[in-house]
C-alpha cells in the first residue's frame, strides 16, 4: 500500500469521526405498528433475549424513526471504520 494511499485512510478516518460525532440522538430498535383495525406505532427492543416495547403514538413516531435510523449510521460508520483500521493494522501504520 503506497503512503498516498495510507494518507487517503487516514483522512476517510477523519471525516467518519466527524460524521459520528453529528448523528444526534440514537436508539438501537425499530418503529412497529400493531393492530389490525386500529393500528398504532410502538417502538420494539430486542434486549437480552426480551422484547421491550413503548407505545409511541403518532406525535412520537418520526422522532422514534429518527432515532432508529440514526443507529444505523453509527453502526454504518463503524463498520467502515473497522475496514480501515484493519487495513491500516496490517500495514501497521501509526495513526
Amino acid at each position: 500500500m503506497s503512503t498516498n494511499d495510507i494518507n487517503e485512510l487516514k483522512k476517510r478516518l477523519k471525516e467518519l469521526e466527524k460524521k459520528i460525532g453529528k448523528i444526534g440522538h440514537i436508539m438501537r430498535g425499530s418503529v412497529v405498528v400493531i393492530g389490525t383495525k386500529n393500528k398504532q406505532p410502538y417502538f420494539s427492543l430486542n434486549k437480552n433475549k426480551k422484547t421491550k416495547i413503548i407505545y409511541l403514538g403518532k406525535q412520537r413516531e418520526e422522532k422514534a424513526r429518527e432515532y432508529s435510523d440514526n443507529y444505523k449510521k453509527l453502526v454504518e460508520i463503524v463498520e467502515e471504520m473497522t475496514e480501515i483500521n484493519m487495513m491500516l493494522l496490517k500495514e501497521n501504520c501509526e495513526y
